[in-house]
């Protein structure tokens, strides 16, 4: 059986169209970071804000971190993806 061949559809994307690319890609890395530095700020502000033992403090900021960037890629692919599935393609 021989391989199909695959045609790529090329699309022509306006101006506009690669503009709100642009837009949207700015807004989801923008809005990800606040978002991250958020919980990061949420997790780890008790270990600088108090004195704790130094364990905790690690600890703490270790899951901070873990955390926000969980937190950063989640936003990042939601908005995304919510861009790309839009009804009228852009």
């Amino acid at each position: 059986m021989a391989p199909r061949s695959r045609k790529a559809i090329q699309v022509r994307r306006t101006q506009a169209d690669r503009d709100a690319v642009t837009v949207e890609i700015g807004y989801a890395f923008l809005s990800a970071g606040l978002a991250a530095a958020l919980v990061f700020g949420a997790v780890a502000g008790p270990a600088l804000a108090f004195a704790l033992p130094h364990v905790v403090e690690r600890g703490l900021t270790a899951a901070a971190c873990g955390l926000a960037v969980a937190v950063f890629v989640l936003r990042v692919t939601h908005v995304l993806w919510r861009f790309g599935r839009r009804p009228d393609g852009t």
